[in-house]
């Protein structure tokens, strides 16, 4: 792990440009065969049992993008609009902090355009985040709680910044391109896909990370419905959305940081669902185990924010939320290990029966703004 971080920076800086580096515009066409591989994900109809009754979630098969994780469509988004703005240039270094996910993102598609990438990442995150990452090629910066964590590794890709002028931070807390990705691609398929099965969704519910998700989806949604209901989920352990700070240790990686983001605006939000980050563990493990779904601990947390939310609304409420990722960043963290059930647990009162996927749609033949 390197401590000393302007040496670290002066390492990044004597990194030369690939013997073949494509031009922007080169880069550009990157990007349209690279948008075959993210989003237009299909939407799960998931069949369930609960206290008797038979229900429906949907869920947004978010697993199957070109990484295994939603953060594809805002990676892909924030590099194809700074390429169009000349926001980033051929060679330049891609350098961000993320727990994981984003991470991985923009090391393959950092990578898949031609540039050189830097990851901060905090040290407490799961061993097979930052093998991948490793794995595409990009350089590593683990940053301990000592050294600030979360929010130091924000600081640092700003240090890392100033100091050389071919760095490009994505700044996915703050970039609105990450609330743009989610208006534009994950709002209009979950519409559409619905839409086509004769159904307008009542509500959606989503982990906050960067507060994207919630934010673009949401955002097309609501104009679509104004009635919809528009929940943020958080772990029950660390309320961070409702305390305003980190508080507590939760085990539900890449949602409830340190902070709350600055393109999260909650009070343009319905309540904040808070799901215990043990009931999510076993709703991971059982939409593996009954219905052969590989998703991470936030799915599980999702689908019972969604569960909670349609229980308030009425078990017939069509409500929404993401399958985030998949199971294989996970498998050295308690996912793959016993958790004890606790008697507020709702996990255990869930019956998975079945799951129907709505198929892809092409919702740019669409117009959005109709």
């Amino acid at each position: 792990m390197q401590n000393n971080i302007p040496q670290f920076i002066t390492t990044i800086a004597r990194q030369t440009l690939p013997e073949t580096v494509p031009a922007s515009r080169d880069a550009i066409q990157r990007c349209k065969q690279l948008q075959h591989m993210i989003g237009n994900t299909p939407l799960l109809a998931v069949r369930f049992r609960f206290r008797g009754r038979e229900r429906f979630v949907y869920a947004k098969a978010e697993h199957i993008n070109m990484t295994g994780s939603i953060k594809d469509r805002m990676a892909f988004h924030i590099l194809k609009k700074a390429y169009q703005q000349g926001n980033i240039h051929a060679g330049d270094t891609i350098a961000e902090a993320t727990s994981g996910n984003t991470g991985i993102s923009f090391a393959a598609i950092g990578r898949a355009l031609g540039h050189p990438v830097a990851i901060f990442i905090p040290d407490w995150m799961s061993q097979e985040r930052i093998a991948l990452i490793k794995s595409l090629g990009a350089q590593i910066v683990r940053v301990r709680r000592d050294q600030g964590g979360f929010l130091g590794s924000i600081r640092m890709t700003k240090e890392l910044a100033q100091r050389d002028a071919h760095v490009f931070l994505p700044a996915q807390f703050a970039n609105e391109a990450n609330v743009e990705a989610h208006e534009k691609t994950t709002g209009p398929e979950i519409w559409w896909q619905l839409f086509f099965h004769s159904l307008t969704p009542d509500a959606f519910v989503a982990g906050v990370g960067t507060g994207g998700t919630i934010m673009g989806a949401g955002k097309f949604l609501r104009a679509r419905n104004p009635a919809i209901k528009l929940h943020p989920l958080q772990p029950a352990e660390s309320p961070t959305l409702s305390m305003g700070h980190k508080v507590g240790h939760q085990r539900i990686q890449g949602i409830s940081d340190e902070f709350i983001p600055s393109i999260l605006r909650l009070d343009s939000l319905d309540h904040v669902v808070s799901v215990h980050d043990g009931d999510a563990i076993l709703m991971a493990q059982k939409l593996a185990a009954s219905l052969g779904m590989a998703v991470g601990i936030s799915s599980g947390a999702n689908f019972l924010g969604a569960l909670m939310v349609q229980d308030e609304m009425g078990g017939d409420a069509v409500v929404t939320t993401i399958f985030p990722d998949d199971n294989k960043k996970y498998l050295s963290t308690d996912l793959l290990r016993e958790e004890p059930v606790k008697a507020d647990y709702l996990t255990p009162e869930v019956e998975l029966l079945s799951y129907q996927a709505f198929k892809r749609v092409c919702y740019t033949c669409f117009d959005n703004d109709a």
